[in-house]
């Protein structure tokens, strides 16, 4: 018994290190992973970015509204401008066009094959590109003013009338409360100080 007392120190202590070095050993591995889909989403987002080089130098020099980066991090983005990126799915080989909206997040393009994914987004950019020039231009303006103009039959006076009456039969209706809670307020007066109205009428 006293042996066996004895030796269950250096037992603990023997293990504990190892258990610790166990410990760090699963850390690291995971780390690897975690590092090994970054690194793997990073070069394939990077591919992408080589294949969009030419449209991405073709932009005006004038429009700096787009990024065309690859962020760092544990889900690596390609950046195309404050709203939309291209990021990977969770099986490392899918691209997925993404745009922030008022809506919330939606899918522009999404596949294992780079080139689609490419072409939506070269066509946004260009997009981007007519809709600055033609807020330049002003070219929107016009078909705003033609818009104003256009004739609506019979489309304000029904949704002004009903308005209008609602708000007299609203005035109407507050002034009979306010009436009536004085007639009532002024009975009420009468029978409670009945009398001494009638000593005053009877006196005079």
């Amino acid at each position: 018994m006293k042996d066996a007392n004895d030796h269950a120190p250096s037992d603990q202590a023997r293990n504990l290190p190892q258990a610790v070095r166990d410990v760090k050993n699963a850390l690291a591995d995971r780390e690897d992973v975690v590092v090994d889909m970054r690194d793997a989403h990073r070069m394939r987002l990077e591919l992408l970015a080589t294949e969009l080089a030419p449209v991405f130098a073709d932009v005006p020099a004038d429009m700096d509204n787009f990024d065309f980066t690859v962020s760092s991090g544990l889900q690596p983005r390609l950046w195309i401008d404050a709203v939309s990126h291209v990021a990977m799915g969770r099986d490392r080989r899918t691209y997925r066009f993404l745009k922030d909206t008022r809506i919330g997040r939606v899918v522009l393009a999404e596949s294992t094959d780079m080139k689609p994914v490419a072409d939506q987004v070269t066509r946004y950019v260009a997009e981007r590109i007519v809709e600055r020039q033609r807020m330049l231009e002003g070219g929107p303006e016009p078909a705003m003013v033609g818009a104003r103009h256009a004739p609506v039959p019979e489309a304000e006076p029904p949704l002004r009338a009903p308005v209008r009456s609602r708000v007299w039969a609203t005035l109407v209706a507050g002034l009979a409360l306010v009436l009536a809670g004085v007639l009532f307020g002024l009975g009420f007066s009468a029978v409670l100080f009945w009398d001494r109205i009638s000593a005053a009428l009877f006196s005079s």
